[in-house]
């Protein structure tokens, strides 16, 4: 996992802010009453301007904990994301970030998701991961960052069983005209324009359990065999570094919500990986 870079869009669906049709940083009004919230305005199921994601929702939660309320800075969740809001100080706090995020201070994470095979319920493919012999002979969708070698586990994964001729990538930014461009790749399943995707759990488990086509989800396995991509990973929520004050009540809110949190993590369908499943290596 890249540490030293302000893109973990391997993960999530985040390159540069200045690219045509992204918007910068759109900041509400704001008192020392509110909640400052970092924030991807068009990134369901995490957020979005209407306030419809599970980050909006726990930042809610948050708020309401401790006597404040909500704004947002809104800003495309990619490279640049960090520089031109937490850092300019326009907001405080960004919800969902990896755990140990070099960039940030972060809280203990307050949940660990994996990576997951997405097929029609339909097809009966049972896949078993993505050692599967049926890949070789599947058409494979893979989210695609770029060529700076930040592509997600599974497209690297793929490469290293020599399974490339039938992938097909779809760009994570996509059109951010539309509606959660990177649902585009879950979609493509559902219609029978590819066979199988793999996906970060989160975007999957919300699209799949939306789509009019049964879907099924399938977690990868993250025991060593792709060694050293990784599968799973742990997000927690992240403050400027410095700001111990804000990072202790996120914490406390963390430590005392954890049942209402996965609550409503399983509610959007976010697949959960727990500790002890995570540390066997297996689900």
């Amino acid at each position: 996992m890249r540490r030293r870079t302000e893109s973990w869009a391997f993960l999530f669906a985040f390159a540069p802010a200045l690219a045509i049709g992204v918007p910068g940083a759109v900041r509400a009004q704001t008192t020392s009453h509110e909640l400052r919230v970092c924030a991807d305005p068009n990134n369901l199921p995490f957020s979005n301007r209407a306030q419809q994601g599970f980050e909006n929702r726990l930042a809610e939660m948050i708020a309401q904990r401790i006597g404040k309320t909500v704004s947002y800075t809104w800003f495309a969740q990619r490279r640049g994301f960090i520089r031109h809001t937490l850092k300019a100080g326009l907001c405080d706090v960004v919800i969902g970030v990896p755990a140990h995020y070099d960039l940030v201070e972060t809280t203990t994470p307050y949940y660990r998701s994996t990576y997951v095979l997405v097929s029609r319920a339909d097809r009966h493919l049972d896949l078993i991961g993505l050692d599967d012999p049926r890949l070789r002979s599947l058409t494979i969708g893979v989210h695609l960052i770029g060529d700076d070698g930040n592509n997600p586990p599974p497209a690297h994964a793929l490469g290293q069983e020599g399974i490339i001729d039938n992938v097909r990538g779809f760009p994570i930014y996509g059109d951010y005209r539309e509606p959660n461009p990177p649902a585009r790749l879950i979609e493509a399943v559902a219609n029978g324009d590819i066979d199988v995707a793999a996906a970060w759990g989160p975007l999957a488990g919300y699209f799949a359990k939306r789509s009019a086509v049964p879907l099924t989800i399938t977690p990868i396995e993250d025991a060593g065999h792709f060694a050293p991509q990784r599968f799973q990973f742990a997000i927690a929520m992240g403050v400027r570094k410095g700001d111990d004050a804000l990072r202790d009540q996120l914490q406390a809110f963390i430590d005392g919500n954890r049942n209402a949190i996965a609550a409503l993590l399983r509610e959007f369908g976010v697949p959960l990986v727990d500790e002890a499943q995570a540390a066997s290596g297996g689900h």
